[in-house]
């Protein structure tokens, strides 16, 4: 069964949870990675299966709330609040202001969820919308005893390596974990400018400051195809294999990532017909900076903040209709090579500096409807879906829901909590992408649905 039962949520409370030590006032600027990012928030979530104990709900939010204290202690910006400096740029406050955080209850079984998709089981029922501060937290409990616990943060403040980490120290304060083997660096000279900075061509080609872009697409909301919808899928561990054979010659082997991101590529290439085999399709991949920057250094591993760059290719529909497998992949790998050196990091540090105060922002974000299809995969293969475990088990289902509010569509493959080495894949697309995506790709990209689960 693919579909869910529809249901509602009542909110039982809400409350304000701060650092359970008093943190002394001070302000937190934006890294000038951060400043890349627009006001975009990102949801996660976690599915729980009722515990084995007795332990009612109302006491399993009381473990959270208290290991939330906890928690923000080290993680104290995420206590904190977004506020505009003296030339405009975002800095955070960090007052302690707290945390939002709603008890709820949802008339249905936990089982029942339609969680291929999100956009009728998981948006604006149980991610919560954060209205205030920097990170909102709802906690929902189901008839069957099961819990649903969420989480939406300000993208601006950290990305998901980020957000993993404070994920995993929250579920080790549950279970009295009293010392946390990551604590954040918030050490922000670790992404200075050089002086002076040195700025590579290809960087004005990824990114644009915001000052230069067009005035958005109009998008016809009576037409389907244009309308963007959230789903969830999964691929089995012989599928990823399979394609990594197919997108691998020459004694070159392909990642994983990179088959599965040309595969993909190709899809969304095929769902385009007519003239528009002629427009430019696009796809950008997330690529994380921290090892790029490391230097031996320990704190960029622990770095709490973005430290992201999507680099990108555009190729013909046609081209990429008519390429094999393999020739997709040499494409990928090619863009994302010039993006995943220490020096593309520093040069786009130094590019942001250049442009202050004006924000920039990643191109293919921004990619109007009239240019192609074009779309973004961010790698969530260190999603910690197992260790989220607050004391009553790990979760039976774990994703990020990410339907960012650009015009570019937005894909999160993560490790499947299955651990058979599948993935579950996020996809924030064109309702006429998934839907020829299901048609010609349906045995690889099957809807997720409890029944897998279990």
């Amino acid at each position: 069964m693919v579909g869910g039962r529809d249901f509602h949520v009542s909110t039982r409370k809400q409350e304000v949870v701060a650092a359970a030590l008093p943190l002394q006032e001070h302000w937190l600027p934006l890294s000038n990675l951060d400043l890349l990012l627009p006001p975009v928030d990102v949801g996660v979530f976690f599915c729980y299966k009722k515990h084995s104990s007795l332990s009612s709900a109302a006491a399993r939010v009381g473990v959270l709330k208290k290991a939330l204290a906890q928690a923000l202690v080290t993680y104290y910006a995420f206590s904190g609040e977004v506020v505009a400096n003296s030339i405009g740029e975002p800095e955070i406050l960090c007052n302690n202001r707290g945390v939002d955080f709603a008890e709820a209850f949802a008339d249905v079984e936990l089982e029942e969820l339609n969680l291929y998709n999100p956009d009728e089981s998981i948006e604006g029922k149980l991610v919560p919308n954060k209205k205030h501060g920097v990170l909102a937290v709802q906690a929902t409990e189901f008839t069957c005893g099961g819990m649903v616990v969420a989480c939406t943060f300000d993208h601006r403040i950290a990305d998901a390596y980020s957000a993993n980490m404070f994920l995993v120290s929250w579920a080790k304060m549950a279970n009295s974990k009293s010392s946390l083997t990551k604590v954040p660096s918030f050490r922000r000279s670790s992404l200075n400018p050089r002086r002076p900075g040195q700025i590579h061509p290809s960087l004005n080609d990824m990114y644009v400051p915001v000052t230069s872009l067009p005035p958005p697409p109009k998008m016809e909301t009576n037409d389907l195809k244009d309308h963007l919808v959230s789903r969830l899928y999964y691929v089995t561990a012989e599928h990823l294999i399979e394609l990594q054979v197919l997108a691998s010659s020459n004694g070159f082997r392909r990642s994983k990532l990179e088959s599965f991101c040309a595969y993909l590529w190709k899809m969304v290439a095929r769902s385009e017909t007519g003239n528009d085999v002629k427009k430019s399709c696009k796809m950008g991949i997330v690529v994380d900076g921290r090892s790029r920057l490391a230097n031996g250094n320990d704190l960029m591993a622990n770095y709490f903040g973005n430290v992201l760059s999507i680099p990108f290719g555009g190729k013909k529909v046609q081209e990429l209709n008519e390429k094999p497998l393999k020739w997709v992949a040499n494409e990928v790998h090619d863009f994302l090579e010039s993006a995943v050196t220490k020096e593309h990091f520093l040069g786009l540090i130094d590019w942001v500096e250049a442009h202050r105060p004006v924000p920039g922002l990643a191109k293919i974000y921004c990619n109007g409807s009239k240019e192609g299809p074009a779309f973004v995969v961010s790698s969530g293969q260190r999603f910690p879906v197992t260790k989220v475990d607050f004391g009553w088990g790990a979760p039976v289902f774990g994703s990020y829901h990410f339907p960012w509010g650009g015009s570019s569509g937005y894909v999160m493959p993560m490790p499947s909590p299955v651990g058979n080495g599948d993935w579950v894949v996020y996809m924030h697309m064109l309702k006429g992408q998934l839907d020829v995506i299901e048609k010609d790709a349906g045995h690889v990209f099957k809807p997720l649905t409890f029944g897998y689960l279990t």
